[in-house]
């Protein structure tokens, strides 16, 4: 189990009541090492003061969340979904973060197997405009209840074929444990990251049982079934130094004092990471 913070990054959705500022400041109060940032918490303060925030801060910014949604039916809106890929991009590079984590999307209307290929076809068409401004993407897999419109990419292997087609350093991967804890070659495709050199996130919670919400019930690591330190132990075998990243989606807490709700992502960090 960790015995410290100095791993520990918290994605700003995870106290989503809080803006940016009071995020900022309560995290590094915390001891909180890293912080992860989405849009919408970088947006509603505006990109400049947002970096004026983030540079103030002894916070590491470890990534911003998240593009992706590439496939389509429409050659028109795959074209506008790279347009809004490169804006994220620069809005990255803008706050300093070096990784943006893509929740690559599903188009329901044609084959998984289709909406693949306009993923890989998406990133690559991205890799230049990456690479100049300094920022890696991380395919994120999504558990296969999101298969719809969320993410074709289900499994690890998925997202390692894909990267491993498209082979290029800019391009990596994001093992978040609720999306792939109850894959049976989970070990073995985070080897194969390993192999790779392309495992560039870990996000971490815990699936509670019963949950009351496939999107938004995500649990405290020790809360549900997830065995997290099991998970860690194998991205840290497969060489991945980086944060172990908090990213929690919870109505219940959300709607708790946030305080406390920090208090006890530090307690069950260091409990049961």
């Amino acid at each position: 189990m960790p015995t410290d913070l100095s791993k520990l990054c918290v994605h700003t959705i995870t106290t989503k009541p809080w803006s940016l500022d009071v995020a900022v400041d309560k995290y590094a109060a915390a001891g909180v090492a890293g912080i992860s940032v989405w849009q919408d918490a970088a947006t509603s303060v505006g990109l400049t003061q947002a970096r004026r925030i983030l540079e103030a801060s002894p916070l590491e910014v470890v990534s911003y969340v998240r593009g992706g949604f590439f496939p389509n039916h429409s050659r028109e809106e795959r074209a506008r979904a790279l347009d809004k890929n490169r804006q994220l991009i620069d809005e990255a590079a803008t706050l300093g973060a070096p990784l943006l984590v893509l929740v690559c999307g599903a188009e329901p209307r044609q084959p998984l197997a289709e909406s693949r290929r306009q993923i890989q076809e998406g990133i690559e068409s991205l890799i230049d405009h990456a690479t100049s401004n300094g920022v890696k993407l991380a395919i994120e897999p999504l558990h296969p209840m999101y298969a719809d419109t969320r993410s074709a990419i289900s499994t690890l292997g998925q997202a390692n074929d894909i990267a491993e087609a498209i082979d290029h350093p800019q391009v990596g991967i994001a093992v978040d444990v609720y999306h792939l804890w109850w894959d049976d070659r989970l070990e073995q495709e985070i080897a194969r990251c390993g192999k790779n050199d392309n495992l560039y996130a870990f996000h971490i919670c815990d699936w509670k049982v019963p949950t009351s919400d496939m999107l938004l019930d995500r649990g405290l690591m020790g809360e549900g079934c997830i065995d997290v330190p099991l998970i860690r132990s194998w991205v840290e075998a497969a060489g991945f130094r980086g944060y172990n990243e908090v990213e929690i989606f919870s109505n219940d807490y959300w709607a708790m004092e946030q305080d406390d709700f920090l208090a006890r992502i530090t307690d069950a960090y260091r409990a049961h990471s």
